[in-house]
């Protein structure tokens, strides 16, 4: 049997374990979503969202790309950020790195890997700024899991700067920014940073909106 087929009975056999709990599992789950949590993690397959939670489908929001990153520039994550946070108005927001991302140690190199080294130059500045920190770690895989570790927590810092939490913080007094590690080694998750709304950033990324009314949640648009 071709590997694609397997999915496709084990979707059946899920499916009919759904069922067999609950005859209206899927009426229910098809009427709408509320999530309270967005997850914004690695496309790595070794870490999915909801397995290493325990959550069920239409708790967690998810975004996932090459080293769960939060890319000021990218339409992707700013449209799931927005619509996270002002539709589904989800009360947390977790950045989930991991240790041994293939990502982050290719940040590490200087090999020529096309169109995603585009991408791994926004982990290769996260290096620059933690520079002297780094280099002062001998053992390569100490110095990979620290750039694990302070991507993931400048990934919360890059969501706490955008317009878009920080309306959400002034007008509706949420989310709680998380920044989270799992160790594919022990199945453990840590968490590294934590930022609530209001939290004071550098006055540089501070939007001022004075008395700007809040933006219609169905558009976006103030």
């Amino acid at each position: 049997m071709e590997s694609y087929k397997k999915l496709l009975l084990a979707n059946k056999a899920w499916v009919q374990d759904r069922l067999s709990a609950d005859a209206n599992y899927f009426e229910e789950m098809a009427k709408d979503q509320k999530p309270e949590f967005l997850w914004i993690g690695c496309s790595d397959s070794r870490v999915p969202a909801e397995e290493v939670t325990g959550t069920d489908p239409g708790e967690l929001f998810v975004h996932r790309n090459i080293a769960n990153m939060v890319v000021h520039t990218d339409l992707n994550i700013l449209s799931v950020l927005q619509y996270a946070v002002e539709v589904l108005k989800v009360k947390h927001i977790i950045v989930c790195g991991h240790y041994g991302c293939g990502g982050v140690k290719n940040a590490l190199t200087r090999k020529p890997l096309g169109l995603i080294n585009r991408w791994l130059q926004h982990i290769k500045d996260v290096y620059r700024l933690y520079s002297r920190e780094l280099e002062a770690i001998a053992d390569p895989r100490a110095r990979l899991d620290r750039l694990v570790e302070l991507n993931t927590i400048e990934q919360v810092q890059n969501l706490a700067q955008t317009s878009i939490v920080q309306r959400a913080w002034r007008t509706m007094n949420q989310p709680t920014i998380h920044g989270w590690i799992y160790d594919l080694h022990t199945g453990e998750l840590k968490e590294l940073a934590q930022m609530a709304p209001g939290t004071k950033l550098d006055d540089v990324y501070m939007f001022d909106y004075g008395d700007e009314p809040a933006s219609d949640p169905g558009t976006g648009e103030r």
